[in-house]
C-alpha cells in the first residue's frame, strides 16, 4: 500500500524533532503503532495542535481506518519517526 500523507507526516517531523507538534504528531503515530491499547489517544490533543498538524493527524487517523497502520511502508515510518524524535 502506497499512502503519500505518512511520508509528509515524516518529513514533518524530521523537520523539527524537537517542536511540540512534531512531538504530538508522534505520540498518535505510536499510539496508532499498538493495536493492544485500543488505540487511546486523549483527542483534547487535537486542541494543542496548529490546523497543519491537524490536518496530517487526520490522515493518520484515516490511515489506521484502512488498516495502513501495519506492514513494511509503517514499521520504516515509524522507525524514521523514532530516529528523529530520538536525535540520532
Amino acid at each position: 500500500m502506497d499512502y503519500p500523507e505518512l511520508e509528509e507526516i515524516v518529513k514533518s517531523i524530521e523537520t523539527s524533532p524537537r517542536s511540540g507538534q512534531a512531538l504530538l504528531l508522534f505520540a498518535l503515530a505510536k499510539t496508532l503503532d499498538v493495536p493492544k491499547t485500543g488505540h487511546m489517544y486523549m483527542l483534547k490533543k487535537l486542541q494543542e495542535m496548529d490546523v497543519e498538524t491537524r490536518r496530517l493527524a487526520y490522515g493518520l487517523m484515516e490511515l489506521m481506518a484502512q488498516q495502513g497502520n501495519q506492514g513494511e511502508e509503517w514499521n520504516r515510518a515509524i522507525s524514521r519517526m523514532e530516529t528523529a524524535i530520538q536525535g540520532y
